[in-house]
């Protein structure tokens, strides 16, 4: 599924739409070049599940992962950028981080350490500047409808 955004106010609304119905357990893996929109993305995701606009979210870059206390639990926001190996991962707090929610970016330094089920959003420069296109895949059919209403509802 891909959901077309005109704007940053427009990847907040997405991610504020997909903080609502994430749940423990839950990993969202996002992909794209730098510059693409995932850290705006994971921080309006954060600032919307700890009900808190103006909490700073800081980019996990040098920490590699950053815990989020919210309202639906915790979230751990992981940057792999700078991982050497998925071995590293156990050192990051990954195994207590699977059972809660995540945020991942960069998960292919994760290899086959990503939870199965995982949402991928690969986030892709689109005709405008500040234009992206979210490719969307990974959950069950039935809760990527819910995506459907966001992206239908926009367009009205």
């Amino acid at each position: 599924m891909d959901v077309h955004l005109s704007s940053q106010q427009q990847t907040v609304l997405l991610a504020r739409h997909l903080a609502d119905m994430v749940r423990q357990g839950d990993c969202l893996a996002l992909q794209g070049e730098m510059g693409a929109g995932k850290s705006t993305f994971a921080r309006a995701l954060i600032r919307h599940m700890a009900g808190d606009e103006a909490l700073e979210v800081p980019s996990p870059t040098f920490a590699l992962v950053q815990p989020y206390e919210t309202k639906a639990g915790t979230v751990f926001h992981y940057d792999l950028w700078r991982l050497s190996g998925p071995d590293e991962l156990y050192e990051l707090s990954w195994d207590d981080a699977c059972e809660s929610i995540m945020l991942v970016e960069w998960p292919d330094r994760a290899e086959d350490m990503l939870p199965a089920g995982a949402l991928h959003l690969t986030f892709a420069q689109g005709t405008g500047e500040e234009a992206r296109i979210v490719t969307l895949h990974g959950w069950p059919e039935e809760r990527l409808k819910a995506l459907s209403s966001f992206s239908e509802g926009r367009r009205g």
